[in-house]
């Protein structure tokens, strides 16, 4: 059997011990959800029970699943309805004036990663399984989209960058000119619980530097994402970038006598410190096997205000008060560091930061942290490569829309704008109107070529619609001329202007002009 379908027949006569195992072959031929049991059908018959989908399948109907486990099946692909024309939840569409916005913004992420001398890199959405799925209960490991391909083999959609990057690294590590300094506009994928802000796809801004050891690349790092923050009107009194270690928590713990195997599952929860009430966080520091004292004094460490504070709770010769000492010296230099704020409380979900981490934030706290990111100098050895010093953030598309939309910011876009319409005013004129067209375009100008037959009164309305400089005419008198008619839209005058001055890029008129 092929599917489901082809057992119809046989259904009713087969003995129902004997429907399960052809039915698991008939699912797995599918590809479709294993089956679940068989129910009967009031009239007599039996049929495959009503099968069940993982929620990453659909995500619909989320409320539901929550209360029943269960997804409602798909709609059948018979009816004559109108199909559902909304995307998968959690996805957006891009219509034509959210993508102006989406090009402005990315736009910007491109053009500070160039003032700074980054080169652009890109990869595969999909990836394989294997890059994301690491040790340590991450969060992110669980909100994979993942799935075994026709191939059989283990894929997933990317759910960040950072990954992907390293797989290229090193694909060139024997070749690689270092530093390397990359960057890169990518979707990601992520099945999580939707916020304001936060979606199961987004777009993504990273900035990454390879081969530099010191905090020099963090600082230059933070240089672009506070560079970017000023360039879209955006000021330290609107966003604040917390900064910190994950050698702070490593130290109170070694303190404490934490073993080493603990620390990433320890900095998972504490990630979460303001996202969740205190005692939560001692609750699930205690299931971890964290003793009471050691919960004190890691969160005692994380409440501190101040580099100096942090300086006697571990010495002034401490590494990881040294590096945020050396940090905010940079920034002073760079001039931003009224941007900055010491959190201790910041180490990142992701297992594989190493050093100083940061990340972005919204000074009134209605949004979730708008970027992030850290050093990660053994990425590149959990693939089973050679270690290399790295830093490197995420920058989503999604967070700093809302802001900017919240305090007033975001540019206003022009509808469509072409620079000329072109319009036959005879349908034997069409082939020469779309000469005229071609020409124009070829000379870098942008046009709209009229298709069909309307009257002037649209052509008028429609080049306005446009935000269009010019409407060119192409008429049977002038034509004869070798000439056509083109009226300036903004100064309101019309002209004649023979083809090869208009395909030339001339600007003078001839002897017939009108006042229009």
């Amino acid at each position: 059997c092929r599917s489901v379908n082809c057992l119809s027949a046989r259904m009713q006569v087969l003995r129902i011990d004997k429907l399960r195992p052809l039915l698991h072959q008939a699912t797995r031929c599918a590809r479709i959800v294993p089956f679940q049991g068989i129910r009967k059908i009031s009239n007599g018959q039996v049929a495959a029970a009503e099968a069940t989908e993982a929620p990453v399948a659909t995500g619909k109907n989320e409320k539901s699943e929550k209360k029943t486990g269960k997804v409602s099946a798909p709609a059948s692909s018979e009816g004559k309805g109108m199909i559902d024309t909304q995307p998968p939840r959690g996805t957006r569409d891009f219509f034509p004036e959210e993508h102006r916005l989406r090009n402005w913004l990315f736009g910007e992420f491109s053009a500070v990663s160039n003032l700074f001398g980054f080169e652009q890199w890109d990869a595969p959405v999909l990836e394989s399984e294997e890059l994301f799925v690491r040790k340590a209960g991450e969060e992110i490991t669980d909100q994979l989209y993942n799935f075994e391909d026709k191939g059989q083999r283990r894929v997933a959609l990317r759910p960040e960058l950072t990954p992907s990057l390293a797989r290229l690294v090193l694909a060139r590590q024997k070749t690689l000119v270092l530093p390397a300094k990359w960057f890169a506009i990518g979707q990601c994928w992520r099945y999580e619980r939707m916020t304001r802000g936060r979606r199961r796809e987004h777009y993504q801004w990273n900035m990454d530097i390879v081969g530099v050891p010191g905090v020099e690349a963090e600082a230059e790092l933070l240089a672009a994402i506070t560079l970017f923050f000023q360039r879209v009107g955006l000021t330290s009194q609107d966003v604040g970038i917390k900064v910190s270690s994950r050698k702070v928590l490593q130290a109170v713990l070694e303190r404490y006598g934490v073993p080493a195997d603990m620390f990433a599952r320890v900095c998972v929860i504490v990630d979460k410190i303001e996202k969740l009430p205190r005692e939560q966080i001692e609750k699930e520091l205690a299931v971890l096997g964290v003793a009471p004292q050691t919960i004190e004094g890691v969160l005692g460490a994380m409440a501190l205000k101040s580099v100096d504070a942090l300086a006697e709770l571990l010495g002034p010769e401490s590494e990881a008060v040294k590096d945020i000492r050396r940090l905010f010296e940079l920034a002073q230099g760079y001039g931003y560091a009224d941007w900055l704020v010491f959190d201790p409380s910041v180490v990142r979900g992701l297992a594989y930061y190493t050093g100083t981490v940061f990340e972005g934030f919204d000074r009134e706290g209605k949004l979730r942290a708008i970027c992030g990111g850290g050093r990660y100098d053994r990425l590149l050895g959990t693939f089973g490569g050679e270690d290399q010093p790295c830093c490197g953030f995420g920058f989503g598309d999604a967070v700093i829309v809302e802001l900017l939309k919240e305090r007033g910011k975001l540019p206003e876009f022009k509808s469509q704008q072409v620079d000329d319409v072109v319009v036959a005013l005879d349908e034997a004129l069409r082939p020469a109107a779309n000469g005229v067209a071609q020409g124009l375009r070829r000379c870098g100008r942008r046009v709209e070529l009229v298709l069909e037959s309307k009257k002037m009164k649209w052509a008028f309305k429609h080049a306005e619609r446009l935000n269009a400089g010019r409407l060119v005419l192409v008429g049977s008198d002038e034509w004869a001329r070798g000439a056509v008619s083109v009226k300036d839209l903004a100064a309101r005058e019309q002209k004649e202007m023979a083809v090869a001055e208009l395909l030339g890029g001339g600007a003078s008129s001839s002897s017939s002009s009108s006042q229009a």
